[in-house]
């Protein structure tokens, strides 16, 4: 998975420059930004380190200082030198791609390895001969830490969140960067708020809420210490950042509470039992879902690192719940970069913030290209939309609109683009009609825009299988005030039960009624799932994708979303109910009896039945 920042296609720093612009010290912090794939280490530091070994090692050492001490300080500096080399040249990898970056990121660990190993076994000599700092211990473990992340990135494998979290951990345990408040040196104490940012967001991917609030009242305390003590230019900028993040940990629209009245935090990335199986008898196809673009352009939507709710949501329900391989070391902490699952479990992803069209079409044509043999590709588009401006004789794959792209203040002859005849295309703006080259292979697609109906005038022009999953347009006004806090259409697709219990406008629940609740929608996915794949009328693409576990989920999940709003009294405009291409059959599955009971057992379940019509709908 790579993240994209739309500023531009290379790795940069993590926080604001105290020498950047205003304009771009506004655009704080990149998800691209926090995998922190950035040099860290000033001239300074490095002439420092570079005199300190020349007194070592050179004709002026000390006669008294054994050779072999000599050789420690240098060899350090060696690997030292050589690990920031490799680290700084992480920036200069494609972003796209599988394979391209894989033997770099191999030196890389191997040199980090040695690196960390070596300042344990010569931590005496080092600090007594060469002035090793616990901040500089601090640096090489966050590096480490980085190096996790990024490879989580890169992989979508999300085991090694957890060996990023046993580093960041590590330091704050043993208090690293615990001096550094000491020393009249802003540039350190910057390293210090950037390590906390990346720890939080680690923490945000683990579900590790209540870590994230006490990390988040370390990291106010921490600023405000900082913008005290030196005369700083970037303190809103850092206030920003804590403004973001406490927003994202309150997007979730429910509480789950214990016994003791404790919030219960609910992962929901695919765990084992957590989707219908295949049953013996079901003819689906053999398709695997390999490669995912999550897109976010949403205007006013809660983000953190250019990373919004929404796309937060769909790259969790695109997971497995990682296992942790820290737990098969003799000792935590221990570094093994190249230790890897067995099994790649999940799909590769892109993570795309406010693309441009040439960026998301320039991600979307290397994930095609690359595309392995009977795999699927996922596009999930969540966009402000935008509508045709001036009617047309015709209606083809570009007179419906789509969804927006990034403008990014295109110039044309050194002016800025800002009026168009009104009879031309919106060119900021990925239309239905952009995505027919890449139909060529299994394409399933995830609208969640106002315009989404857009993409319901697809055309398979190839034969390949092709699913357009698509949002309602329209809210009812009571749940468009919850739209900055994500989108309902893309919660009930990460998880249903939180999207059911949000129309109902439930904030709390106990954790024994959620359980029940869950075992219910167990058995109400399970007939979905039956009635999906011996339907003679369901299109065959359904049953295509169907034997792919996250595809499969998906599907149900719609098909659910689409029942309990067709069902809830609030919900009345046609434009309110999701859609699909190929369209789901309606009597057979949206309206059939036994799944909408079902739906009605489970809002008797949580005492909201009153906000349900009883029976069969005749408007829709």
């Amino acid at each position: 998975m790579v993240i994209l920042r739309t500023k531009t296609l290379r790795f940069v720093h993590c926080c604001p420059s105290r020498s950047s612009s205003q304009s771009e010290r506004t655009k704080i912090m990149s998800h691209t930004e926090l995998s922190c794939i950035t040099a860290s280490c000033s001239e300074r530091e490095t002439d420092s380190r570079r005199a300190r070994a020349a007194a070592m090692t050179g004709v002026g050492a000390e006669d008294d200082i054994p050779l072999c001490e000599r050789k420690t300080v240098t060899d350090f500096c060696y690997l030292l030198d050589k690990s920031k080399q490799l680290f700084n040249g992480l920036r200069d990898l494609p972003q796209y791609g599988h394979k391209q970056w894989q033997s770099y990121f191999g030196r890389t660990f191997d040199v980090y390895t040695k690196l960390w190993k070596f300042q344990q076994q010569h931590r005496q000599v080092l600090d007594n001969r060469y002035g090793l700092k616990r901040w500089q211990i601090g640096e090489v473990a966050s590096k480490i830490g980085q190096l996790y992340y990024h490879y989580y990135l890169r992989t979508s494998e999300t085991s090694y969140l957890n060996e990023a979290f046993s580093f960041y951990s590590a330091i704050r345990q043993r208090s690293y960067y615990h001096q550094v408040n000491k020393e009249d040196r802003p540039e350190l104490v910057v390293k210090k708020l950037r390590y906390y940012a990346r720890f939080i967001v680690v923490c945000l991917l683990l579900n590790k809420m209540e870590l994230v609030k006490v990390l988040v009242k370390e990291l106010s305390e921490e600023i405000e210490d900082y913008t005290q003590r030196f005369n700083t230019e970037d303190q809103l900028e850092w206030n920003l950042v804590l403004q973001e993040v406490a927003a994202f940990v309150e997007a979730d629209p429910l509480m789950i509470l214990n016994d003791d009245n404790a919030v219960v935090v609910i992962s929901n990335r695919l765990q084992e039992g957590g989707m219908p199986l295949l049953e013996q008898g079901m003819v689906v196809g053999q398709l695997t879902l390999a490669d995912a673009l999550i897109i976010g352009n949403c205007n006013n939507q809660v983000k953190f690192s250019e990373l919004t709710i929404d796309m937060f949501r769909m790259l969790q329900a695109l997971e497995r719940e990682p296992v942790n391989l820290a737990t098969q070391s003799s000792k935590p902490g221990t570094l093994e970069p190249n230790e890897k699952p067995a099994k790649r479990e999940n799909p590769h992803k892109y993570l795309l913030y406010k693309p441009t069209f040439s960026q998301l079409y320039t991600f979307l044509s290397a994930s095609f290209k690359e595309l392995p043999a009977n795999s699927v590709l996922l596009v999930y588009l969540s966009a402000t939309g935008v509508f045709p401006t001036g009617r047309s004789d015709c209606e083809g794959p570009y007179d419906f609109g789509g969804v927006l792209t990034n403008t990014n203040r295109d110039v044309i002859n050194g002016e800025t683009v800002q009026k168009r005849n009104q009879a031309q295309k919106e060119m900021h703006c990925l239309h239905p009609g952009d995505l027919f080259p890449f139909t060529r292979k299994p394409l399933f697609i995830i609208v969640d825009s106002s315009n989404s109906t857009a993409y319901k005038n697809f055309s398979n022009l190839f034969g390949q299988p092709l699913v357009c999953l698509l949002s309602p347009t329209v809210y009812p006004k009571s749940m468009q005030d919850q739209s900055q806090r994500g989108s309902l259409f893309t919660l009930f697709l990460y998880n249903p039960l939180m999207g059911f219990l949000s129309v109902c406008g439930l904030t709390s629940m106990r954790y024994g009624l959620w359980e029940k609740a869950q075992e219910h929608l167990r058995k109400l996915f399970h007939d979905i799932g039956q009635m999906i794949t011996s339907s003679r009328v369901v299109d065959q693409a359904y049953l295509q994708f169907y034997g792919d576990e996250f595809l499969r989920l998906l599907m149900i999940r719609f098909v659910f979303c689409c029942i309990t709003l067709r069902l809830h009294k609030l919900f009345r405009e046609t434009r309110s109910f999701p859609e699909s291409y190929p369209p789901l059959p309606k009597q057979e599955m949206m309206e059939s009896s036994l799944l909408q009971k079902h739906v009605l057992e489970l809002a008797a379940m949580l005492d909201v039945q009153n906000l349900f019509c009883d029976g069969m709908l005749d408007n829709y």
